[in-house]
C-alpha cells in the first residue's frame, strides 16, 4: 500500500526528529505536523539552563518555518488533536477539522506529575516542561530570592544550578536516599550531592513535605521533622506522566505509557508511537521507557524507517547528559551496573576542573559508562559497551592507555 499522507501529533524533539527522518529517507507523501503549543518544534534540554540564564542569545527552534517550507510539511499549530479513529484513519482536532492519514505518530511527551497541594496555593509554585514555564522562572530566579526545589532528580538538579548561579538562596528537598537516585550510580550520585552542597546549595535527603501554605508574599512548607521552610518561590519536579489519552480512547495497548514493539508500532500497526509517551519492547524481551533527547531521537527514527520499508540500525545503549554548577556529566549503558571503577581522579574539590570516567562493570562486562568534563572520551565508552568488551583494571584504569586505542 502506497504512504500518501503521515499526521504526526506532537511538535516537539521526536516529531521534529520523524520529519527529517522521513525527508532524509525519500519520503515525499505528505506530512502533516500538528501541536497543541503555538511554538514550532523547539529543544527542550535548555529549557532549565540557557534559557533562564541566557534568554535573549538561547535559541532552541528545531525547524524554522522556512525549514518546514522547504520540507514541505503542513504545520497546524494551537489547535490540539482531541480524538483518534482508528477505524476510518482519522484525527479530529480541536477546532472540529478533520485529518486524514495513513500512519499517524504519537510523539505526545508527557506532562509533569502533579503534586495537589502545591498546586493549591497557585501564587509562587512552578512546574517546567515547556517555553513558557522556562521563560516564568526568569523573573522569579533574581540574585538573595529564596528557592526551594522539590524533586532532586536530573531537572531538579539543573535548575538547582541555574537558581545558583543567579545568586538565589537555593533549597533542594528529595524523598529518596540519593539525588538523581533513578538514573545514576551511588557513587556518582555522591559526588553530585557533594558539589552541589559544597556549591552552597542545602540538599535535604529523606526528607518529606507534610504541609504547605502561603502566608503574605512566602510559601511557607513543613517538613515530617517538624521544621518549617520559608521559600520566594517553590517549583517541584518529580517526574511526569505520558500523555495517553488520545491512545487510550483509540483502543491502543496502554499501560503507564503507549505500548511500542521494536518498530515503534503500536497495537494497531498503522499507530506509531516515540519519545516520552512511548514504553518500547527492548532487546532484553521487556518493555521500558526512556526520558532522554536521544531515544526521542531515535525512536523517531525507526519509525520513519519502518513506515518506508527500510530496515533500521541496531539501537545504541541509552545515552543522556546534564550540565550542573559548569560540570558536563555524560552517562550511557546500564546504570545498575554490578560494580563501578574510576579512571582518574574523583576529587570533589577541583569543582567545575573535575574531570573523570566512570566504567559501570556487571560479569566482567563493560555495560556502562560515565564521563565527567570528558565528553570527547564518550564515544570510546560507547563502542566499549556496544561490542560488550571485557573490563581490564590494569588496562581500563590506567591513565597512559588512550582510550581510542583500548576500545
Amino acid at each position: 500500500m502506497s504512504i500518501e499522507t503521515i499526521v504526526i501529533i506532537g511538535a516537539g524533539q521526536a516529531g521534529a526528529s520523524a520529519i527529517l527522518e522521513l525527508r532524509a529517507n525519500g519520503y515525499i507523501g505528505k506530512i502533516i505536523l500538528v501541536g497543541d503549543e503555538v511554538h514550532l518544534p523547539y529543544e527542550r534540554p535548555p529549557l532549565s539552563k540557557d534559557v533562564i540564564l541566557k534568554p535573549e542569545e538561547t535559541k532552541v527552534e528545531i525547524l524554522s518555518v522556512q525549514k518546514l517550507a522547504e520540507l514541505g510539511v503542513e504545520v497546524i499549530r494551537g489547535n490540539a488533536a482531541v480524538k483518534i479513529d482508528a477505524d476510518t484513519h482519522q484525527l479530529i482536532l480541536k477546532n472540529g477539522e478533520v485529518l486524514g492519514y495513513d500512519k499517524l505518530l504519537l510523539a505526545t511527551g508527557g506532562a509533569p506529575r502533579r503534586l495537589p497541594d502545591l498546586d493549591a496555593l497557585g501564587k509562587h509554585v512552578y512546574t517546567l516542561r515547556n517555553l513558557e514555564d522556562s521563560q516564568a522562572l526568569v523573573p522569579v530566579l533574581q540574585s538573595e530570592r529564596r528557592i526551594i526545589l522539590v524533586g532532586g532528580g536530573v531537572i531538579g538538579l539543573e535548575l538547582a544550578s541555574s537558581a545558583r548561579s543567579k545568586h538565589c538562596h537555593v533549597t533542594v528537598i528529595e524523598m529518596g536516599p540519593m539525588v538523581m537516585g533513578r538514573c545514576s550510580p551511588r557513587l556518582l550520585s555522591e559526588f553530585l550531592l557533594a558539589q552541589h552542597r559544597q556549591a552552597g546549595i542545602d540538599i535535604r535527603l529523606e526528607t518529606r513535605i507534610t504541609g504547605c501554605s502561603l502566608q503574605g508574599e512566602e510559601v511557607v512548607i513543613q517538613l515530617e521533622n517538624g521544621e518549617e521552610l520559608r521559600a520566594d518561590a517553590v517549583i517541584y519536579g518529580v517526574g511526569i506522566i505520558p500523555n495517553v489519552r488520545l491512545a487510550v480512547e483509540a483502543g491502543l495497548d496502554v499501560d503507564f505509557a503507549v505500548k511500542v514493539n521494536e518498530n515503534c508500532q503500536t497495537s494497531n500497526p498503522d499507530i506509531y508511537a516515540a519519545g516520552d509517551v512511548a514504553t518500547q519492547l527492548r532487546a532484553d524481551g521487556q518493555y521500558s521507557r526512556v526520558e532522554t533527547w536521544e531515544n526521542a531521537n531515535q525512536q523517531a527514527g525507526i519509525f520513519a524507517r519502518h513506515v518506508m520499508g527500510i530496515e533500521h540500525p541496531k539501537a545504541n545503549p541509552a545515552w543522556f547528559w546534564t550540565d550542573q554548577l559548569g560540570i558536563n556529566f555524560q552517562f550511557v549503558g546500564d546504570m545498575s551496573a554490578a560494580e563501578w571503577h574510576v579512571r582518574g581522579t574523583m576529587d570533589i574539590s577541583q569543582g567545575p576542573a573535575s574531570s573523570f570516567i566512570l566504567y559501570g562493570v556487571s560479569n566482567g562486562i563493560i555495560v556502562a559508562g560515565i564521563t565527567v568534563n570528558a565528553a570527547k572520551d564518550m564515544r570510546h565508552l560507547k563502542k566499549m559497551i556496544s561490542k560488550g568488551i571485557a573490563f581490564h583494571a590494569d588496562t581500563h584504569l590506567d591513565l597512559a592507555q588512550e582510550l581510542r586505542k583500548i576500545a
